[in-house]
């Protein structure tokens, strides 16, 4: 059985639409694609030119999985690719691309920081990783502290839900051609001072044995080799729960992950909700000044 998703230059084939993704919501593989139809216009500047990794779900979720990096050799023409560490990367550019993936079981979608044969990171992510999805609140108040520090340093902040147990928070520094190196300087203080503030909430302690209760401040993620997931990608998770972009007024003690489903995000999006849409436009200038006090603190 196929079936036909109409867009503006081109109907994709969809083999197998009525097999079932996720269970509970109940997504089949036609609404997986509708939903990364409709959200490709936000998703794909995230993912566009970044060497992708997905996790592909063969037989729905929960269910085996496996990570793709490289570009398999049954790929069609229309699938851009780049070369890197001796591997052909998909570079997931156009929505052709995305829905073959999509119809190909890829269900999760995780980029690098930089675009493919750039060194610069694009934007810095802290990763706010509860030990647990009942401990979610943890990751709320870490947020919501970060949002206090970033602006009383003049930077634009952008959170998001993992879709999987914590929460994410971007920063967009495209065109400041900060290296790793400046952008450790800075990810590393911001954590220092969020574990030397409230030690018991939160640690930077990366054995998982050592960390008791508290969130762990991912700041070592943010490096080059690394990857995130994408903005509006979902996630192989029960639950058919999506890293849903949030408003800063949405990040508060009601938030409940559980309800960013594909189907809850694809409302949004429909109704013109845009939690990222200026995000491109940021530049975050004054962290060149910061990262240089940060390196002069170093040397003294």
């Amino acid at each position: 059985m196929k079936a036909a998703i109409s867009h503006d230059t081109h109907a994709f084939q969809i083999t197998h639409p009525e097999k079932m993704i996720w269970q509970n919501p109940q997504v089949n593989k036609l609404q997986f694609l509708r939903y990364l139809n409709t959200v490709a216009p936000l998703m794909l500047p995230f993912l566009a030119k970044r060497r992708l990794t997905v996790i592909r779900f063969p037989h729905g979720v929960p269910g085996p999985s496996f990570f793709q990096k490289k570009c398999p050799e049954y790929a069609p023409d229309f699938v851009q690719t780049a070369e890197a560490d001796g591997s052909r990367y998909i570079l997931c550019n156009t929505l052709k691309t995305l829905l073959w993936l999509g119809n190909q079981l890829a269900i999760e979608y995780h980029i690098p920081y930089q675009k493919a044969g750039v060194t610069h990171p694009e934007e810095i992510v802290f990763d706010l990783d509860p030990p647990e999805r009942t401990a979610f609140p943890l990751a709320v108040r870490a947020a919501l502290e970060m949002k206090q520090l970033f602006e009383r340093l003049s930077l634009v902040s952008f959170p998001k839900l993992s879709g999987s147990r914590g929460i994410q928070i971007h920063l967009p520094i495209i065109g400041l051609n900060l290296n790793y190196q400046e952008t450790r300087l800075f990810t590393a203080f911001i954590a220092e001072v969020l574990v030397g503030r409230f030690p018991e909430l939160f640690t930077i302690e990366r054995l998982k044995k050592n960390r008791g209760d508290r969130l762990y401040l991912d700041y070592v993620q943010h490096a080059e080799g690394k990857t995130i997931i994408c903005p509006y990608s979902p996630r192989g998770k029960e639950g058919a729960t999506v890293a849903a972009p949030l408003f800063w007024h949405e990040v508060d003690s009601a938030l409940n992950m559980n309800t960013f489903t594909v189907a809850k995000v694809l409302e949004r999006v429909n109704q013109g909700i845009d939690p990222m849409r200026h995000y491109f436009e940021c530049r975050n200038h004054p962290l060149l000044a910061i990262i240089e006090q940060l390196k002069k603190l170093r040397k003294n």
